[in-house]
């Protein structure tokens, strides 16, 4: 109103206001990603039939999982298109050293539910497994919260646990063989029949060593094994 005195904004209320706009941007920010359409929200999938897990404290970081991932997809040793990726920090101590991220086949998957296209899709042919077609896929990227983006294709890829994979000798699938496993020198990756826990990453990073042998401490009893009786001095030659 013309009566009233045009209220003069302070620096502290510039700041107290700065920072809750700021809050509610850092919320909406972190909000999980929600269905694309209200049907795909309470569509139940099947389990996949296969879980890639592994041992980070057993791997040396080589690398050859990853060469070896892309050799049978794309028929080219490349890091970057590998559907599994390894990191090692330099900086940190072991075993916290060494990261490994992989596709969890997720009961619920985010990738399915939000692709527009049906290009990632649940693979009843292959165990359920979640898979990308890479023909359905428009590089829209909705995906990208796990799988990979092959820039030269402009199409996104995850792991299949090696059910389609061109240049692969050996039939892969849940139940056949994974490039990344039959190459790994250390025996850090193995492929399981039963969903993981799904609380964090801890499900999939398991402790592949044997178990120790118990040891066992017996005490000798003196009577099993009697005292030798001292051997006769032989007879001096003459």
């Amino acid at each position: 109103m013309a009566g009233e005195k045009k209220k003069k904004l302070t620096r502290r209320d510039f700041v107290a206001g700065g920072g809750t706009i700021l809050a509610a941007g850092a919320l909406t920010a972190a909000a999980p990603l929600t269905a694309i359409g209200s049907p795909a929200a309470t569509t139940e999938y099947p389990l996949s039939t296969g879980y890639l897990i592994y041992d980070s404290r057993h791997c040396s970081g080589c690398q050859s999982c990853m060469l070896a991932c892309s050799l049978v997809h794309d028929g080219e040793a490349s890091t970057s298109r590998s559907r599994i990726q390894v990191t090692r920090n330099v900086f940190a101590q072991y075993p916290l050293d060494i990261q490994i991220f992989v596709c969890r086949q997720c009961p619920d998957p985010l990738c399915v539910k939000n692709c527009p296209t049906g290009a990632c899709h649940v693979s009843t042919a292959n165990g359920n497994v979640r898979m990308i077609d890479a023909e359905k896929c428009i590089g829209c990227k909705t995906c990208l919260h796990r799988p990979v983006f092959n820039v030269a294709a402009q199409k996104s890829t995850k792991c299949d646990l090696c059910a389609d994979t061109p240049y692969f000798s050996k039939k892969g699938g849940p139940s056949g063989a994974q490039a990344c496993v039959t190459t790994c020198p250390a025996g850090a990756l193995k492929v399981v029949a039963e969903l993981p826990s799904q609380k964090d990453n801890s499900g999939y990073d398991l402790n592949f060593a044997p178990k120790p042998k118990p040891v066992v401490r017996t005490i000798a009893n003196p009577d099993d094994n009697p005292p030798k009786s001292p051997a006769k001095a032989a007879p001096a030659k003459r």
